[in-house]
């Protein structure tokens, strides 16, 4: 990972501060929360949209204080684990992911908490995602998809237009090469955030991580296609820039792209800001797939849980409902150019002229896929393919080989659950 990337949430957003403190006045109830921090600096920093929305929150509840500490993605997992391991979780805490604590039966259900009509209001996808055994106990916070960016200036260039299917794409990539770009598309399998440019990568294909019955399905024959026209059109062909695929981090193919040096790039509502300080123009479509625009694409989203520990069901479910009322989500949103994880706030949003330059991200939303972060074999897989999956498009790989330890990795870690 680049040395200026402090940390990675599993929206690729990055943050780089440690952990502060927000309490309030004296109270009867004192609710405890771990944050992570969504700021690049101590200008954005997700510790102001706290103070201000304990603030509000506790005004209208004199009995109770939320202590909020934030910290950096590096950090807040880790840090709610010690305080877990230490017999002291905190009443809630934002996470990348809670299987875990569910397998140890730690955490509230979502319907134990939220009233019913915020329960309700979550994207249908998003509320999906976070349960095991379809029960709901990862309560979305913040969302996500990508599309792939392209650079108007290269593509006027070289005289084409924005792809649809993989072939165009390949075609497209052919031309930019030949204009001389350094990487005509940019594949990061590197172990930074490999397991999202597969994902993307496989559902365009048809395929995913698992299948139809929520089982592992790696190595799937519309997965092994999809590798080996990556290696085979793309990285076999020189379309994929200097770098090999399985040593190209995220950050640095975003960063490239800020330089004008990427022609294509999937990416999420980050990479707007980058490119647009480097005053690079930049369009968004859909990742193409193989007979046209992809039926499917990348969600992510980061996840709010709350103990059971401490008790205290009915305060962190008001204090939930307050976090959750639209007003806030949009706020949240807005200021870090994420996407709400209500179905209120996606309307307004998608309604709001200020919101436009989401859009392309918003109605990706309802064909989005989510990572499998309900199984409690998902961090040692996702562990895993950051590691391996490089290798499938490098010469001399096997996909299909590749594709089929992963698998076996994957079957061996779920049989652990």
């Amino acid at each position: 990972m680049a040395e200026t990337i402090a940390v990675v949430s599993a929206l690729g957003m990055t943050a780089v501060l440690g952990g502060c403190g927000i309490t309030g006045g004296s109270a009867d109830v004192t609710l405890e929360l771990v944050a992570a921090d969504y700021g690049d600096s101590a200008a954005n920093s997700s510790r102001k949209y706290w103070d201000k929305l304990v603030e509000e929150y506790e005004a209208d509840h004199p009995g109770v204080r939320i202590d909020v500490s934030v910290y950096s993605w590096n950090d807040v997992d880790r840090k709610v684990r010690e305080m877990v391991a230490a017999g002291d979780p905190p009443d809630m805490a934002q996470m990348g992911a809670y299987a875990d604590y569910v397998a140890q039966n730690q955490l509230y259900k979502a319907d134990d908490l939220l009233s019913i009509p915020v329960q309700a209001d979550f994207v249908g996808q998003l509320a999906s995602a976070g349960q095991v055994k379809g029960v709901q106990y990862g309560m979305p916070f913040a969302s996500s998809t990508r599309v792939l960016f392209y650079n108007k200036a290269l593509f006027d260039k070289a005289g084409i237009t924005p792809p649809e299917t993989w072939d165009e794409l390949a075609d497209a990539a052919e031309a930019l090469k030949g204009e001389g770009v350094k990487y005509p598309y940019a594949l990061p399998l590197g172990p930074e955030e490999a397991q999202a440019e597969t994902m993307q990568w496989m559902l365009s294909g048809g395929g995913g991580y698992t299948d139809s019955v929520d089982s592992y399905g790696i190595d799937s024959p519309e997965n092994i296609d999809t590798f080996s026209w990556l290696k085979n059109e793309l990285v076999g062909k020189d379309l994929t820039g200097p770098v090999p695929p399985g040593e190209l981090n995220r950050a640095d193919a975003f960063a490239a792209f800020a330089k004008g040096e990427v022609g294509m790039v999937n990416g999420h509502p980050s990479l707007m800001k980058i490119a647009a300080k480097k005053g690079v123009e930049y369009g968004m479509v859909p990742m193409p797939g193989q007979e046209g625009t992809s039926k499917a694409t990348l969600g992510v989203a980061d996840w709010m849980t709350a103990f059971r520990k401490n008790g205290n069901r009915d305060q962190v479910g008001d204090f939930l409902d307050f976090v959750y009322s639209e007003k806030n989500v949009l706020a949240f949103s807005r200021e870090y150019d994420l996407l709400p994880v209500t179905t209120s706030a996606s309307a307004t949003m998608a309604a709001s002229d200020r919101d436009r330059h989401l859009r392309p991200f918003l109605e990706e939303l309802p064909a989005s896929e989510l990572y499998p972060v309900g199984k409690t074999s998902w961090a040692d897989v996702s562990a895993q393919v950051k590691q391996q999956i490089g290798k499938a498009v490098a010469p001399g790989g096997s996909p299909s080989g590749v594709l089929g330890h992963l698998q076996a990795t994957a079957v061996r870690a779920e049989s652990a659950e």
